[in-house]
């Protein structure tokens, strides 16, 4: 829910007073100037905002979910459990494009995870100053650990409780104390519960109306001061500040002589009475901001961090076109509805996230015509068509904005004219627009435009997709909030057919008819692709008449077809439903035209990866042995996870090769992924073999090896291990290339990790050696050997990897247990998840008692 005054109802979840006291925390500890905190939701992989103190709410929507599976600085600190510091713009930029493209703006931020005892409850997020570099921010970063620290410990009580630690509601929007004394007439005062004892400053007193000698010091004294009306509200309102839940905009008061106040409490969360703090402000002519209205010309009005308009000259209401009254107290976008157009808040936001001034050019809306004003029937009215200079100078606590008639602003060669501005534009000049991208009507709702950024953001996302199911979630995440949609299908085109490739939020079975129709077919998602046309339909009503006897799956509602074409090549074809019926805009056409173009960019080329990705599977199943080779006394197991990112293709191999009257155990990991990893390895496991199969001594096999692998200079390095074992005795000589070291699990179950001498990794020095460690291997031990990917997770220590693997190790190689159900059981947990950065192999070997033999 979005917070607002007297609004008394507490969301599910967390209470407003933890979230409000622990953004102020840590506003203070990482010195930012916003903070915001998202908790896990019902939605799987998804977080929400549930609180944003420091910046409005309406202008940061796009960001009130995150999806973990996206590469986002919030997803990535929960996801791996580790902080995200962006020191600046630049490295938001390197590390996350599309963070930065949605917010390209000059500002750091601090993500920290908010965990307790294994539970992950979300992430904790402030926005600050950019810096240099993330040394710089580190004793800010250690210090909201500590917030989030005390955030996790209070929701794990709750848990405990019983009470809900989610959030699937609108995020709260609080104010943050003020950074420091404000400009003009705001006073501050206090009131101590415990002793009722009232506190003001000179300022406060003289707005109040009361003799700077004689300071109300309890509460009925300071109800006294205000007018009749308001003097019962006072109490209640600093009560419940006392109790920890302060209201979240300001309150307008009255004094005693009828003078219009803005009161601000607030007070740390807290399960007894504490002392509230507040400020008052005089939002009438000659106080606030007074002195920058003298400086700047024209319109002057400033807001404070949540949008709330403070202060507004005559000026500026009269370019603005709205009345002074009704502008004060009131956040931007109720008083002046037309400012809420992409662009502008595209400016706004930037204003609220970096220290440096904006200006931009925007359009007045003509004002509404009066029944019998003949001059709205027979010409333009005074301030039609008329364009406004904005400029936006932030500040700790406020905005300070000016608007001036753009025929007025004066040439200044340091400023660059906005893109699309010329002389005579700027003048009005036969009509001339100075910024079409400010042109735009505002919105019927916050879903009907997409944001500007949109189109940046979908495209940086796409060219991170690889896969057609990759592309496909994507469009699900970035396009269908953008535009408010709630079903989607894409159906891509193979043998002038179109196949489903996708599709959320239709009903079940609904598009079952649909799979495989023809060119020929006279359906909308067939006939947008071979006309080149997209087609959009107001309603569910408006497409029957079109389609007469096509199947609905609503009786109201909206879509959109749109062709997926790709440099002039058919790919297929998006659907897009909206529940409700709804008009599409011009630019909206426009921009779901030209996102559909990028979908099918990307659509062919995930078409070209997925053909390419098969053929080097093939590859690599050709180049992994089909069968280990076998010995009376020994018996072996080896498995093999391909990564899950990419082509799913690696460059990890296992081997059991015959050397001479023994057996050779070999494991290695060829650096990197893709069809030239997988190519190395079989050049790679080709050597080792040959060198095996002519039983050379394990240091001989090892360092031919990388003197092969250097010759070929492919650009790679690989790790590499080589036991070569006697069945009969068990003894075992092995090797190590930069390789993890191996486990043994001994026949009572103890298990160790075997600590083997080694080189350096294989293709870097051609003069490495590789010492040589001998080891026993008694009947009933199983020796285990494995690539990095099976111990490695992300945030974690690769020994506490290893570790777990040991313990696995122990627990499942019971006696008597068939080593192939052993290594089912050790590679299980990997098998089971969807996300595996890197590939897995692994080999166990175990001699067989003699009376087995």
């Amino acid at each position: 829910m979005t917070a607002s005054a007297g609004d008394e109802r507490e969301p599910p979840g967390p209470s407003a007073a933890l979230l409000a006291g622990v953004t102020a925390e840590a506003l203070c500890a990482a010195q930012g100037y916003a903070a915001g905190v998202y908790l896990c939701s019902r939605s799987p992989h998804m977080l929400r905002l549930a609180v944003l103190s420091g910046l409005p709410g309406p202008l940061f929507r796009p960001w009130w979910r995150v999806h973990l599976e996206r590469p986002f600085p919030v997803g990535d600190a929960h996801r791996l459990g580790t902080p995200v510091v962006l020191a600046n713009a630049t490295e938001a930029m390197r590390r996350y494009p599309q963070f930065a493209a949605g917010l390209p703006f000059q500002f750091g931020t601090l993500n920290v995870p908010v965990v307790a005892e294994g539970h992950a409850f979300g992430v904790m997020t402030v926005l600050r100053p950019a810096a240099s570099d993330a040394g710089e921010i580190q004793e800010q970063r250690e210090r909201l650990a500590r917030v989030a620290d005390s955030l996790a410990a209070a929701l794990l009580r709750s848990l405990a409780e019983g009470s809900a630690v989610t959030w699937d509601d609108e995020p709260l929007c609080v104010r943050p104390p003020a950074a420091g004394p404000a400009p003009g007439r705001v006073g501050r005062l206090a009131w101590d519960p415990v002793g009722d004892s009232v506190t003001t400053d000179e300022c406060a007193r003289v707005l109040l109306g009361l003799a700077p000698d004689r300071p109300p010091d309890t509460l009925s004294a300071l109800s006294r001061a205000v007018d009749p009306m308001d003097a019962h509200r006072l109490p209640g309102l600093l009560r419940e500040a006392a109790q920890g839940r302060p209201p979240p905009r300001p309150v307008q008061v009255r004094t005693a002589d009828g003078g219009v106040r803005l009161l601000q409490l607030w007070a740390p969360p807290s399960n007894a009475p504490t002392p509230v703090s507040g400020v008052l402000i005089d939002p009438a002519p000659g106080s606030l901001a007074d002195g920058a209205a003298d400086l700047l010309p024209e319109g002057v009005f400033c807001l404070d961090r949540l949008g709330l308009v403070v202060y507004a000259n005559a000026r500026a209401a009269h370019l603005l076109g709205v009345e002074r009254a009704r502008m004060l107290g009131r956040s931007l976008w109720d008083a002046v509805p037309w400012l809420g157009r992409p662009a502008c808040e595209e400016h706004l936001r930037g204003a609220l996230l970096s220290p440096e001034a904006v200006h931009f050019h925007i359009r007045r809306p003509p004002p509404p015509a009066e029944a019998g004003d003949a001059g709205a029937r027979s010409g333009p009215r005074p301030y039609e068509g008329d364009w406004l200079s904005m400029a936006v100078y932030p500040g700790p606590d406020l905005l300070t904005c000016t608007a001036v008639p753009a025929s007025r602003v004066p040439h200044d060669p340091r400023r660059p004219a906005p893109t699309g501005v010329t002389e005579a534009a700027a003048q009005g000049v036969n009509g001339a627009a100075p910024d079409a991208e400010a042109d735009v009507p505002a919105p019927d709702s916050a879903a009907s435009t997409a944001p500007a950024y949109r189109p940046i953001v979908l495209a940086i996302a796409l060219t991170e997709a690889v896969t057609a199911r990759q592309v496909s979630a994507v469009v699900v995440q970035e396009l269908l909030p953008a535009f408010g949609g709630r079903r989607l299908a894409i159906y891509l085109l193979q043998e002038r057919h179109l196949y489903l490739a996708w599709e959320t939020g239709f009903p079940e079975g609904f598009l079952a008819p649909f799979e495989g129709v023809g060119l020929d077919a006279r359906l909308p998602g067939v006939e947008t692709l071979t006309t080149g046309r997209p087609l959009f339909f107001d309603s569910m009503g408006q497409l029957a008449d079109a389609y007469p006897g096509i199947p609905l799956d609503a009786e109201v509602g909206a879509r959109a077809f749109l062709p997926l074409i790709a440099s002039g090549r058919p790919v297929g074809s998006c659907i897009l439903g909206f529940d409700g019926p709804r008009s599409f805009g011009s630019e909206e056409r426009t921009v779901l035209t030209a996102l559909a173009g990028l979908i099918a960019h990307a659509m062919e080329k995930a078409q070209r990866y997925d053909t390419e990705a098969a053929l080097a599977r093939g590859l690599q199943q050709v180049l992994l042995p089909r069968r280990l080779s076998q010995h009376a006394r020994v018996e072996t197991a080896g498995r093999y996870l391909a990564g899950t990112e990419g082509m799913e293709v690696g460059g990890d191999w296992y081997d059991v090769v015959e050397a001479g009257d023994g057996l050779a155990l070999v494991i290695g990991d060829v650096q990197g992924h893709g069809v030239q990893a997988a190519a190395t390895m079989g050049q790679l496991r080709s050597a080792v073999r040959a060198f095996a199969l002519g039983d050379r001594p394990p240091e001989e096999v090892m360092g031919g090896t990388n003197l092969l692998l250097i010759d070929l200079d492919p650009g790679q390095f690989a790790s590499c291990c080589y036991v070569r074992l006697d069945p009969v005795t068990g003894l075992a000589r092995a090797v190590r290339a930069g390789h993890p070291l191996p486990l043994l699990r001994h026949a009572d179950g103890r298990t160790e990790v075997v600590d083997l001498r080694g080189g350096v990794v294989l293709g870097v020095d051609p003069r490495a050696h590789y010492p040589v460690t001998e080891l026993r291997l008694d009947p009933g031990a199983i020796l285990a050997l494995y690539t990095d990917g099976l111990v490695e997770r992300p945030g974690q220590d690769i020994d506490e990897g290893v570790t777990d693997l040991r313990s696995a190790l122990s627990a499942a190689g019971a006696p008597g247990r068939p080593l192939a159900e052993v290594a089912d059981r050790l590679t299980a947990a990997p098998r089971r998840t969807p996300d595996r950065p890197d590939d897995i192999a692994l080999l166990l070997a175990t001699r067989l008692p003699t009376h087995r033999t």
